[in-house]
Protein backbone atom coordinates (compact mmCIF):
# COMPACT_ATOMS: atom_id res chain seq x y z
CA UNK A 1 0.00 0.00 0.00
CA UNK A 2 1.20 3.06 -0.58
CA UNK A 3 2.15 5.89 1.65
CA UNK A 4 0.05 8.53 0.93
CA UNK A 5 -0.93 12.08 2.50
CA UNK A 6 -4.77 13.23 2.12
CA UNK A 7 -5.51 16.30 1.83
CA UNK A 8 -9.13 18.37 1.76
CA UNK A 9 -9.22 20.62 -0.83
CA UNK A 10 -12.50 23.82 -0.66
CA UNK A 11 -15.24 22.30 -2.96
CA UNK A 12 -15.05 25.96 -4.44
CA UNK A 13 -11.41 24.85 -5.94
CA UNK A 14 -12.88 22.99 -8.94
CA UNK A 15 -10.29 24.08 -11.40
CA UNK A 16 -8.01 21.59 -9.25
CA UNK A 17 -11.23 19.31 -9.39
CA UNK A 18 -11.64 19.06 -13.03
CA UNK A 19 -8.40 18.98 -13.71
CA UNK A 20 -7.97 15.65 -11.31
CA UNK A 21 -11.09 14.35 -13.26
CA UNK A 22 -9.63 14.63 -16.54
CA UNK A 23 -6.75 12.74 -15.57
CA UNK A 24 -9.01 9.98 -14.96
CA UNK A 25 -12.41 10.54 -16.22
CA UNK A 26 -13.62 10.55 -20.08
CA UNK A 27 -15.66 12.97 -21.28
CA UNK A 28 -13.73 15.38 -19.88
CA UNK A 29 -15.54 18.23 -17.49
CA UNK A 30 -15.04 21.90 -17.24
CA UNK A 31 -15.17 23.31 -13.79
CA UNK A 32 -18.51 24.98 -14.12
CA UNK A 33 -19.74 21.37 -14.36
CA UNK A 34 -18.27 20.61 -10.52
CA UNK A 35 -19.96 24.28 -9.57
CA UNK A 36 -23.20 23.39 -10.76
CA UNK A 37 -22.92 19.49 -9.10
CA UNK A 38 -21.44 21.34 -5.56
CA UNK A 39 -23.80 24.12 -5.60
CA UNK A 40 -26.19 24.04 -2.17
CA UNK A 41 -24.67 20.51 -1.56
CA UNK A 42 -24.88 20.04 2.16
CA UNK A 43 -21.74 19.15 3.56
CA UNK A 44 -19.53 18.72 0.00
CA UNK A 45 -16.07 16.87 0.48
CA UNK A 46 -13.54 17.13 -1.98
CA UNK A 47 -9.75 14.84 -0.89
CA UNK A 48 -6.47 14.40 -2.74
CA UNK A 49 -4.48 11.86 -2.44
CA UNK A 50 -0.75 12.60 -2.87
CA UNK A 51 2.40 11.14 -3.32
CA UNK A 52 5.08 13.34 -1.75
CA UNK A 53 4.27 16.36 -4.09
CA UNK A 54 2.86 14.88 -6.88
CA UNK A 55 -1.35 14.47 -6.55
CA UNK A 56 -2.17 10.60 -7.36
CA UNK A 57 -6.20 10.45 -6.70
CA UNK A 58 -9.15 12.42 -5.67
CA UNK A 59 -12.10 11.76 -4.14
CA UNK A 60 -15.65 13.46 -3.63
CA UNK A 61 -18.79 13.32 -2.11
CA UNK A 62 -21.74 14.77 -0.17
CA UNK A 63 -24.93 14.31 1.83
CA UNK A 64 -27.44 12.24 0.32
CA UNK A 65 -29.64 12.39 3.00
CA UNK A 66 -29.19 13.42 7.11
CA UNK A 67 -28.40 10.02 7.84
CA UNK A 68 -26.10 9.34 4.37
CA UNK A 69 -23.01 10.43 2.90
CA UNK A 70 -22.61 9.96 -0.64
CA UNK A 71 -19.12 9.27 -2.23
CA UNK A 72 -19.97 10.66 -5.74
CA UNK A 73 -16.59 10.40 -7.69
CA UNK A 74 -12.93 8.45 -6.61
CA UNK A 75 -10.37 8.64 -8.99
CA UNK A 76 -6.75 7.61 -9.09
CA UNK A 77 -4.53 8.24 -11.70
CA UNK A 78 -3.62 5.14 -13.93
CA UNK A 79 0.15 5.22 -12.99
CA UNK A 80 -0.75 5.27 -9.47
CA UNK A 81 -3.39 2.78 -9.45
CA UNK A 82 -3.37 -0.92 -7.79
CA UNK A 83 -1.41 0.64 -4.61
CA UNK A 84 -4.04 1.12 -2.47
CA UNK A 85 -4.91 5.21 -2.88
CA UNK A 86 -8.56 4.27 -3.69
CA UNK A 87 -9.24 2.31 -0.32
CA UNK A 88 -7.04 5.14 1.70
CA UNK A 89 -9.27 7.74 0.32
CA UNK A 90 -12.55 5.51 1.12
CA UNK A 91 -11.79 4.87 4.64
CA UNK A 92 -10.95 8.84 5.19
CA UNK A 93 -13.98 9.63 3.77
CA UNK A 94 -15.42 7.01 5.68
CA UNK A 95 -13.97 8.49 8.81
CA UNK A 96 -15.01 11.98 8.04
CA UNK A 97 -18.55 10.85 7.73
CA UNK A 98 -18.88 8.72 10.61
CA UNK A 99 -17.34 11.96 13.09
CA UNK A 100 -20.39 14.30 10.80
CA UNK A 101 -22.81 11.81 11.99
CA UNK A 102 -23.43 10.20 9.45
CA UNK A 103 -24.65 6.29 9.59
CA UNK A 104 -23.85 5.18 6.26
CA UNK A 105 -22.10 5.49 3.15
CA UNK A 106 -23.19 4.87 -0.12
CA UNK A 107 -21.67 4.65 -3.99
CA UNK A 108 -23.27 3.79 -7.66
CA UNK A 109 -21.30 2.07 -10.16
CA UNK A 110 -21.96 0.51 -13.46
CA UNK A 111 -21.52 -3.64 -14.38
CA UNK A 112 -18.77 -2.10 -16.32
CA UNK A 113 -16.89 -0.65 -13.90
CA UNK A 114 -16.06 -4.60 -12.21
CA UNK A 115 -12.57 -3.02 -10.25
CA UNK A 116 -15.16 -0.48 -8.89
CA UNK A 117 -18.19 -3.84 -7.88
CA UNK A 118 -15.05 -5.89 -6.20
CA UNK A 119 -13.48 -2.66 -4.70
CA UNK A 120 -17.05 -2.31 -2.72
CA UNK A 121 -17.73 -6.05 -1.99
CA UNK A 122 -13.92 -6.57 -0.61
CA UNK A 123 -14.55 -3.26 1.49
CA UNK A 124 -17.33 -4.51 3.19
CA UNK A 125 -20.63 -3.03 1.13
CA UNK A 126 -23.55 -4.73 0.55
CA UNK A 127 -25.07 -4.42 -2.76
CA UNK A 128 -28.35 -2.44 -1.74
CA UNK A 129 -30.24 -1.63 -5.33
CA UNK A 130 -30.25 -1.07 -8.36
CA UNK A 131 -31.00 2.54 -10.42
CA UNK A 132 -31.87 3.27 -13.96
CA UNK A 133 -29.23 6.29 -15.38
CA UNK A 134 -31.39 7.78 -17.83
CA UNK A 135 -28.44 9.80 -18.79
CA UNK A 136 -26.17 6.78 -19.34
CA UNK A 137 -28.66 4.39 -20.51
CA UNK A 138 -27.93 1.52 -18.20
CA UNK A 139 -28.33 0.66 -14.63
CA UNK A 140 -26.08 1.53 -11.59
CA UNK A 141 -25.38 -0.98 -8.65
CA UNK A 142 -25.77 0.92 -5.68
CA UNK A 143 -23.83 -0.10 -2.58
CA UNK A 144 -24.11 0.79 0.82
CA UNK A 145 -21.80 0.48 4.24
CA UNK A 146 -22.58 1.01 7.98
CA UNK A 147 -20.30 3.62 9.66
CA UNK A 148 -19.72 3.23 13.26
CA UNK A 149 -22.14 3.92 15.40
CA UNK A 150 -25.35 2.69 13.84
CA UNK A 151 -26.87 0.39 11.35
CA UNK A 152 -27.11 1.46 7.18
CA UNK A 153 -30.35 2.63 6.04
CA UNK A 154 -31.90 0.81 2.89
Amino acid sequence: MADVVIDRIDPSDTATIAHMNNQVFRPEREPAFFARRLRNRVNPLVMVARIGPDAAGFFIGMELKPTVFFAWLVGVLPDARRMGIASQLMRAAEGWAGEHGYRSIRFECTNRHRAMMHFGIAGGYDLIGLRWDGDRAENLMIFERALAGGPAEE
